[in-house]
């Protein structure tokens, strides 16, 4: 048999710096919606646009940092500093008494994604070939979601000794989050900027100029993106079939759970058969999760949310290692960063759709919107067909 090729050393690093990082986040993030509704009195609407606006500076930070990154030919004081900016968010969440603080506080969270995602992917990319991209973003997924899962468990725990009555529970359960957090950035000091970018045989140079397939494959991954929603609108259906805190919490934790074991083998396929199927498969997984996330009752969330974690496994890392492939070995930080940027742009619109959707029609409309602006992504797919000038 053949030797299976090894995850670098830089890859496994960022692995550890996201799996803590996720401890921290991923422990709050089911506990938001309830904290803006409950605690503070927001609307959907609000919800919408907290997750929106968060998603905008995002936007507006992404595409520099890649492009600066590859300008100064250094990935990691962007990954540092990227992962210090939660920390000081979430302390800012633990002491909102209003939920424009929320919205302060996720876009300072959201300042951080913003100045590491497309650096940190990159550097991932950097250190990897075309035949093992996948496994390694496979690997960094794997990585992410774990510490998804043990956030969102250390969440229900804390729920159930704490006991979600008043705004206390949650202030103290955010402020040991943000104390978590710092363990991501300690592992960020071990991080090292890679001496060369391994290539693939037969590729003597790079090009500096992004491609047509470049391009095509970034237009339907956002055209994609124009249909998906946050997250947080699964979880605040999840509160209102009538799952308590920690049955919320749980439910993420299957979503994480099935994310984190299905990640590594996605990527790893996804070397071995190509990108496309994997994204077109997580896609339509996608589109039926949400024609009927709004119908069903508290039984129907868990194994609703356990085939959303499958799309995210699908989805999330393989659609990063296609872009990695396509784009400029020495471009790859801006390329990201694009892709980043329209991502938030695209997350802001529809979130904040689907919020108005929802106060005004109801969550079963809301949600269904997402599905068939999903099956029209789908259809655009086959139409463009970008795989065609991809690798």
């Amino acid at each position: 048999m053949a030797r299976q090729p090894k995850v670098s050393r830089e890859v496994v690093l960022l692995g550890w710096v996201s799996f803590f990082n996720d401890v921290s986040s991923e422990m709050i993030y089911p506990l938001v919606p309830m904290f803006l509704v409950v605690v503070l009195g927001a609307t959907a609407t609000s919800i919408g646009w907290v997750e929106g606006f968060a998603q905008a500076v995002v936007a507006l930070l992404s595409a520099w940092a890649g492009w600066h990154s590859d300008r100064l030919r250094r990935r990691v004081p962007y990954v540092r500093i990227g992962y210090g900016f939660p920390v000081i968010g979430k302390v800012i969440l633990a002491f909102a008494v209003a939920w424009p603080m929320v919205l302060v506080g996720r876009a300072v969270d959201r300042v951080g994604n913003g100045l590491r995602s497309s650096p940190s992917d990159a550097l991932i990319a950097d250190a990897t070939t075309p035949e093992t991209r996948g496994r390694a973003f496979g690997f960094h997924r794997m990585m992410d979601s774990a510490g998804a899962v043990l956030g969102v468990v250390l969440s229900a725990l804390l729920v159930g000794f704490l006991s979600l009555d008043g705004e206390a529970p949650f202030r103290v359960i955010f402020g040991i989050s943000a104390v978590l957090g710092l363990a991501a950035v300690g592992f960020t000091f071990l991080l090292r900027e890679p001496t060369s970018a391994p290539v693939a045989a037969g590729i003597t140079h790079a090009s500096t100029a992004f491609s047509t397939r470049y391009w095509s494959v970034l237009a339907v991954l956002l055209v994609f993106s124009l249909a998906n929603s946050s997250d947080t609108f699964l979880l605040l259906r999840a509160q209102q079939v009538g799952l308590p805190p920690w049955a919320v919490v749980l439910a993420y934790a299957v979503f994480s759970l099935v994310y984190m074991v299905v990640s590594y083998p996605a990527g790893i396929l996804s070397d071995r058969v190509g990108r496309w199927p994997l994204l077109i498969a997580g896609w339509l997984l996608y589109a039926g999760v949400y024609a009927v996330f709004g119908l069903v009752g508290a039984t129907g969330i868990w194994p609703l949310l356990a085939i959303y974690g499958v799309y995210m496994a699908l989805t999330d890392g393989v659609a990063k290692a296609l872009l990695a492939d396509v784009a400029p070995r020495d471009r790859r930080g801006l390329a990201l960063g694009i892709y980043y940027m329209g991502i938030a742009v695209t997350t802001l619109i529809s979130s904040v759709v689907t919020g108005m959707l929802w106060d005004q029609a109801g969550a079963a409309a809301a949600l269904q919107l997402g599905s068939i602006l999903t099956l029209g992504a789908l259809v655009l797919t086959f139409v463009i067909r970008p795989w065609r000038t991809s690798p």
